[in-house]
């Protein structure tokens, strides 16, 4: 069979841990946040939104983690140094946000998912304009003071931060891998397993 170029295309995909500039335009951010909105949505709840974080945004967020993991654990000089550099290693960062709700059809994991994958169609988009990312959640992800921080409400949470820019270097290798080592067939004794 020829693979059809789209399927190569997401067969290719490889997050880009090392960014820079320059970042995508307005226009090719517009539409990378249309494609992260057509995502699966039971209920059409449309359970997801995103904060731009760029320019000194970036480093007002360094600051914000510095000041969340102060709160926990307390740190020294270095290690706030180092936590404050991290949304300095792109020159975009969309926080993608679940909006959760109460549905009697659409229970909050499926929300969540749909939020997942609102990043991940922004990750396509990105790779298909030219651009590259990742996906990075860590502990501030899931910290309350960030999350206040960023003006959360009490019924959002943080799915990730999707680090967005040029990429920087080679694409690091993909590893080989085969439905042989994932799929089966149900029910049992059909094939495999």
């Amino acid at each position: 069979m020829d693979t059809p170029a789209f399927v190569s295309f997401l067969q290719q995909r490889n997050a880009a841990a090392r960014l820079s500039e320059p970042a995508p335009a307005a226009d090719e951010l517009d539409a990378m946040l249309q494609a992260a909105m057509r995502v699966p949505d039971h209920g059409r709840l449309q359970p997801w939104r995103f904060l731009l974080i760029d320019g000194q945004g970036r480093e007002a967020l360094g600051e914000l983690f510095v000041e969340a993991q102060r709160r926990r654990t307390g740190m020294d000089d270095e290690k706030a140094a180092s936590l404050r550099q991290k949304p300095l290693r792109a020159p975009l960062i969309v926080v993608v946000i679940a909006c959760l709700q109460q549905h009697p059809k659409a229970p909050i994991i499926e929300q969540q998912l749909s939020a997942g994958c609102a990043a991940h169609n922004l990750l396509l988009a990105a790779e298909a304009l030219g651009y590259a990312g990742i996906w990075r959640t860590g502990s501030m992800a899931f910290d309350a003071h960030v999350a206040e921080g960023l003006g959360l409400a009490a019924n959002e949470q943080i799915i990730g931060f999707v680090y967005i820019g040029s990429r920087a270097g080679e694409r690091k290798p993909l590893p080989v891998l085969t439905t042989d080592d994932f799929v089966r067939h149900w029910p049992a004794g059909r094939e495999g397993w």
